[in-house]
């Protein structure tokens, strides 16, 4: 497709199904080894494993990586995989859960793994990368999946969505302290976007109700697709987004600032 990530090695977390296969596969097709880094090996979608994919679609190696990103030990082995490729350069904490929660019927336990999962894995995933690029001295990238929630929070997701607000906040925070050695630190956050999660988790996406709130919500009038998170993710880690630093990157069809 192009040579943006020519000679650059990612770490996707959360890369098995949806944004995070995206990701992986649109690295790929821009020139970048990819470390696969989820607890499934398996998408949701079904089909074939996102390391295999890639080896089948482009010329480039990609491998998977068994990772809990609650789990610091296994942040730690992704990383240290993408060595085997030629060394880390761009770490994308993708990983996430993601389902409506009632705010008087959220549990401890609830709350515990929204925090483990969104915060602690992102905390920890971007710990480990920054620490791996300083000892090298790479100035790479490091990309933090926010959502729109973090900016537009819904009585129904407030769970999810101050799990967001905290990635958002950390990403502004890291940029300060590693873009002195030349790390960049960025978030996207997308809006609705076809996965399996938006599919089964929430039954918003392919249904009669998703296609009309799309039509009347959604300036564009339809949901996102992984492929456009995965691009957004192309920019950012490539060399175009040089001088981007501390962003929140919107993907969502224009809702954030019309609604």
């Amino acid at each position: 497709m192009t040579d943006l990530l020519t000679d650059r090695v990612a770490v996707v977390t959360g890369a098995a199904s949806g944004n995070g296969r995206e990701i992986a596969r649109t690295f790929a097709a821009h020139g970048a080894d990819v470390v696969v880094a989820d607890r499934r090996e398996h998408p949701r979608e079904g089909g074939e494993p996102t390391h295999e994919r890639i080896a089948s679609e482009t010329d480039r190696t990609a491998t998977y990586v068994e990772c809990d990103v609650t789990e610091r030990a296994d942040l730690v082995a992704a990383v240290e995989a993408a060595e085997d490729l030629g060394g880390l350069d761009v770490m994308v904490n993708n990983a996430g859960v993601f389902r409506g929660e009632e705010f008087l019927e959220v549990t401890e336990a609830d709350l515990q793994e929204f925090l483990d999962v969104n915060v602690k894995g992102v905390f920890f995933g971007a710990q480990v990368a920054g620490q791996r690029m300083l000892e090298t001295g790479t100035a790479g990238s490091i990309i933090n999946m926010s959502s729109i929630g973090a900016i537009r929070a819904k009585d129904a997701y407030t769970v999810y969505d101050l799990t967001k607000g905290a990635v958002t906040s950390m990403t502004y925070s890291l940029a300060d302290r590693f873009g002195p050695e030349g790390i960049r630190v960025n978030a996207i956050m997308p809006g609705l976007v076809e996965t399996a999660m938006t599919r089964e988790d929430i039954a918003l996406a392919g249904t009669e109700y998703g296609e009309r709130y799309a039509e009347e919500a959604i300036p564009m009038e339809r949901f996102g697709q992984p492929e456009e998170v995965g691009t957004a993710a192309v920019f950012l880690a490539s060399d175009l987004a040089s001088y981007v630093n501390g962003e929140s990157l919107v993907v969502d069809g224009g809702v954030a600032n019309t609604n």
